[in-house]
């Protein structure tokens, strides 16, 4: 928890130390009632006069009002201090998961990334706010009171000893058994996170296998374990607060046992007013230790579960993003060159290389296309070019520069990539195609609308009056997964890169449309570097170099004619999706 301050600002420091003023202050008027009751108590026993008895009533009101008056000053600054830590917390924890490479992604769930950046922070905040007004205020009161009452009778400080070790023990008992429960508590809601969203993702796929009670029970059983859980927390922590009134009225019985005891074997009149006034005075300084106690207590009903959810944040922030900026600022722009040398990669905790001694090289203009069997290695091939995993062995160089040397930034500057999945975000059609940082640089329609047409998008524009400025929804779901594959072929295009990367981003489309925009594209990309990852012969037979992968190796390079004649990979893929006649034409 302590490692999470630094997040905190100087403006909140400043809030912090108007809570601590504010704070002192209450506990100091709180403490001065008991004072003027002891003064009221021996004005009305010794027949003092009723002027006296309304000055001291009145300087007992004004301390109250002014305990209060403070506490809401107090409630003010910490929550701005709990509401600013928290913002600032959150946008940490995004800006880490946003530096992750996909290998730090992948140890922890996006179900897990969620809780952690909302339910945990939440915790956190709520901690901070109650600590503030609780924690800081509960010890000065204990311990100042406890000041004030050293001295008197050592049978009233006996009582008040064992309370407060009761007490103690109660608190730490129910912190023990409450700990590891709300560790488990919090993943636990990751894993009903996880099942929720699987659900609603997958809610196509559920429906059209009536599996919607497979997936209910599935739902059940997390939020049983869940529920299970919170009850027993909840069990253990209900016994802390009927425990606590239990001391407190008992210590309140046992004082007044003892001082009525003490009194009635006094027989000088004087001797009693004093002693009475002393038992008075004494019983509110020690109500005001015990309800200090109390403060604590329930303060301590959260700690368990705030020191849980801060060490998971925390974990996502100490985590060490594997892939680093290169040191090499100067870069000059070049014409996308890109040459594999002997690259490797195995992925973490895997036991074999997934590619193994590959290379060729594509230059500016050319395009280089890959293909193979499923799993063998193609699009974690080009996902090594823009560094989402680093080579394990080798190298891989853009323009003669080895891509470690880049910073993030400016070696995804230069390339246009094309996901697998196509990804689209909540906004419109302009927003989707023209995304991306362009530096200074305002992407006009025309550029839009000309990376939309070559995308053989122009349909998508058409359909509504909307035009380009139509609505996309969240992931896209009002568009087909055609028209999604081109948006995102689109947005590569006005990005206008010197390295393009298709990892098979051709297999939603037709025929007709694929060999189309395959040849606008040609003519729009002439002069950039284009590396193609594919299923179908009909998307790569054109290119340039074809590569032919295997089991994570190179079993074959060069054009579909030669590649025919000497590569028995490529072969049964052609025999499998060309006949007879286009097999003898090649």
């Amino acid at each position: 928890m302590f490692k999470l301050l630094r997040f905190l600002n100087k403006k909140d420091w400043v809030y912090v130390f108007l809570v601590v003023v504010f704070v002192c202050l209450g506990v100091f008027l709180s403490l001065r009632l008991p004072d003027y009751m002891t003064k009221v108590t021996q004005l009305v026993t010794t027949g003092g006069s009723v002027a006296e008895v309304w000055r001291a009533g009145l300087w007992m009101l004004l301390c109250a009002i002014g305990d209060a008056v403070c506490t809401i000053f107090m409630g003010y600054f910490s929550s701005k201090v709990a509401a600013d830590f928290s913002a600032t917390l959150r946008a940490a924890v995004y800006n880490k998961v946003v530096s992750f490479s996909m290998e730090e992604i992948s140890l922890f769930s996006t179900s897990s990334l969620l809780t952690r950046s909302t339910n945990d922070i939440t915790q956190i905040a709520i901690m901070i706010t109650n600590c503030m007004q609780s924690l800081f205020r509960a010890p000065i009161m204990a311990v100042w009171a406890f000041i004030k009452i050293t001295g008197r009778d050592y049978h009233y400080l006996i009582i008040l000893v064992i309370a407060v070790l009761i007490l103690v023990g109660v608190i730490l008992s129910n912190f023990k058994l409450v700990v590891p429960k709300f560790r488990l508590i919090q993943k636990l809601t990751d894993n009903l996170n996880k099942v929720t969203r699987e659900n609603l993702t997958g809610v196509r796929v559920v429906r059209a296998y009536n599996a919607e009670e497979y997936q209910q029970n599935k739902f059940n059983i997390a939020n049983k374990d869940l529920y299970d859980n919170h009850l027993y927390t909840g069990k253990i922590m209900a016994y802390l607060p009927p425990s606590m009134q239990f001391v407190m009225s008992m210590t309140s019985l046992c004082i007044y046992w003892v001082g009525a005891g003490l009194i009635q074997n006094m027989t000088d009149p004087s001797a009693k007013i004093v002693m009475y006034s002393e038992l008075v005075t004494f019983m509110a300084y020690a109500m005001q230790i015990i309800g200090a106690f109390m403060m604590i207590s329930f303060t301590f009903l959260m700690i368990p579960r705030c020191l849980v959810a801060a060490g998971r944040v925390n974990e996502v922030l100490e985590t060490e993003t594997k892939i680093k900026d290169g040191t090499n600022l100067n870069i000059p722009k070049g014409k996308g060159k890109v040459e594999f040398k002997n690259v490797g990669f195995t992925y973490p905790d895997a036991e074999e290389a997934v590619l193994k001694n590959v290379s060729f090289t594509a230059n500016p203009g050319d395009t280089v296309a890959f293909i193979g069997s499923t799993g063998s290695g193609k699009s974690t091939l080009i996902n090594l070019v823009p560094r989402f995993f680093d080579v394990t062995e080798g190298q891989i160089l853009v323009d003669g520069v080895d891509v470690k040397e880049y910073t993030q930034k400016d070696l995804r500057s230069r390339i246009g990539y094309i996901s697998q999945k196509a990804t689209l975000f909540k906004g419109t059609l302009r927003s989707n195609v023209a995304y991306g940082d362009y530096g200074d640089e305002v992407v006009s329609d025309e550029r839009v609308i000309h990376a939309l047409e070559v995308a053989q998008g122009k349909d998508i524009i058409t359909k509504t009056d909307e035009g380009i400025d139509q609505a996309v929804a969240q992931s896209g779901t009002n568009f087909s997964g055609g028209q999604k594959q081109r948006i995102s072929i689109a947005r590569a295009i006005c990005k206008q890169p010197e390295i393009f990367i298709f990892d098979d981003s051709f297999s939603a489309l037709d025929y007709k449309t694929d060999k189309t925009l395959r040849s606008e594209l040609k003519k729009e990309t002439n002069g950039a570097t284009t590396l193609i990852v594919a299923q179908r012969i009909g998307t790569v037979r054109d290119a340039d170099l074809i590569v032919v992968l295997d089991e994570g190796q190179v079993v074959g390079e060069g054009t579909h004619k030669e590649l025919l004649e000497s590569c028995d990979v490529y072969q049964q893929i052609a025999r499998s999706q060309l006949s007879e006649e286009e097999l003898a034409n090649a």
